[in-house]
């Protein structure tokens, strides 16, 4: 049974033991990331994960890595805009270790001068790519579009000119803040004892103390329109409309609304889109949600001709599925929700996420049971009402990438969208 305990200092511990396996994983996460930097600080949660592994405790970076992979493991860690993970996957028997380590990057890296200039350099290197790709790049437009002057307007790698600044000093101090106690969580997952998980979490992370943090201002959805020529073979297209964030009671009710629009070989937008009237390869919708705002958004890539035809066709059936939902595409889009939430539970590592996830969000576990009646619970009608949150606030995001030609994408899904 999965269980959670907080410790003396505010870190929250869940040990979510799964009989039969032979493998353990072990997920630190921190409640805060890219979104609560300010301007002058962009890019630095992500420069500070590359820097911890450049060497941390006794261990230098090649010894960091050699110690859990010599024992069959592997160490990974992840910056989002609102947290940060470390992980560490290994045998049964691995998670003494895998502590350990984990507390050494987040407790004591070194933070060595010559280290940080190079990885400058690496993260630069990183910011040069997503410019070079594509969909990479037309996304990172949307998302500056979508919330422009705010920190989840910018990208989770900073620019070349806000990481310069950087210091070990000013790092370090980031780092107290970053990965704080009250908002970190130490979930553990697979061949695990609950004693021993405790007993781990209160000797690695329970002398941690308490320093003052600031939390993240609200977010507010701004829309706008971001198009850019490039010589490509396609074009790239995102749009975005404003909706309620993972928080919110109709969250199950938007993972639906995606689902049906645009999350599958059944959805309608491939079916019609692509099936029918072959206008993109490509065509998806997903829901990106924060604690209190999100994005019902549309990619697709096509050709540079097709481009506003298809971004008509994504308008009309946005609005076609906040009219009306049949049972069956309601059903299937159920089933399919379900299978992708549950079948990533066959994976320790995805548990212990999930579950940190939970707990950061929500303050508790939510049982496989109670998610499942959840997305059981939603109706058409929620379906509807949040369809019909989409277009009220007047706002929206298209973002176009690719030959001048396509950028007439714009105005028809403006157009579509508000006026039909």
């Amino acid at each position: 049974m999965t269980r959670l305990h907080t410790l003396s200092n505010g870190v929250r511990v869940i040990c979510d033991p799964v009989p039969g396996l032979e493998t353990v994983a072990l997920s630190v996460v921190a409640g805060r990331g890219a979104r609560h930097e300010d301007a002058s600080q962009s890019g630095w949660s992500h420069l500070l994960e590359h820097m911890v592994f450049k060497g941390a405790g006794n261990r230098s970076a090649r010894e960091i890595v050699e110690s859990i992979e010599g024992q069959g493991g592997h160490i990974n860690a992840a910056t989002g805009y609102e947290r940060t993970s470390f992980q560490v996957r290994a045998l049964a028997g691995g998670l003494d270790l895998g502590s350990a380590v984990l507390a050494d990057l987040i407790l004591r890296p070194r933070m060595d001068l010559d280290d940080l200039v190079r990885e400058k350099q690496v993260v630069g290197q990183e910011i040069a790519e997503a410019v070079d790709t594509p969909d990479d790049q037309v996304f990172e437009m949307a998302q500056s579009a979508a919330y422009e002057g705010q920190p989840l307007g910018r990208s989770i790698l900073g620019t070349d000119q806000s990481i310069a600044p950087a210091t070990p000093e000013g790092l370090q101090a980031w780092r107290a803040q970053l990965y704080a106690p009250d908002k970190l969580i130490f979930a553990a997952s697979g061949a695990v004892d609950e004693d021993e998980v405790l007993a781990l979490a209160e000797r690695d992370f329970g002398s941690l103390d308490q320093v003052p943090t600031t939390d993240y201002h609200p977010a507010h959805f701004t829309g706008g329109d971001r198009s850019e020529s490039k010589s490509l073979e396609q074009a790239n297209l995102v749009f975005m409309l404003p909706t309620i964030g993972v928080a919110d009671p109709d969250y199950f009710a938007l993972r639906l609304f995606a689902e049906i629009l645009g999350g599958g070989m059944s959805s309608r937008l491939f079916q019609e889109a692509r099936e029918k009237l072959g206008l993109a390869y490509a065509v998806d919708a997903f829901a990106e949600t924060y604690a209190d705002q999100g994005v019902l958004g549309i990619f697709a890539g096509c050709a540079a001709k097709d481009a506003a035809r298809l971004a008509e066709v994504a308008a009309q059936q946005i609005l076609s599925l906040a009219r009306d939902v049949t049972v069956a595409e309601l059903s299937r889009a159920k089933a399919q929700l379900k299978a992708g939430l549950f079948m990533a539970r066959e994976s320790p590592l995805a548990r212990a996420e999930q579950a940190a996830g939970q707990v950061l969000l929500f303050d508790r576990l939510l049982t496989t049971a109670e998610i499942a009646e959840d997305v059981d619970r939603v109706t058409a009608t929620d379906l509807q009402r949040v369809g019909a949150g989409l277009t009220l606030p007047g706002k929206v995001v298209t973002s176009i990438l690719g030959p001048k030609s396509a950028h007439k994408a714009a105005e028809a899904f403006r157009s579509a969208i508000f006026t039909s």
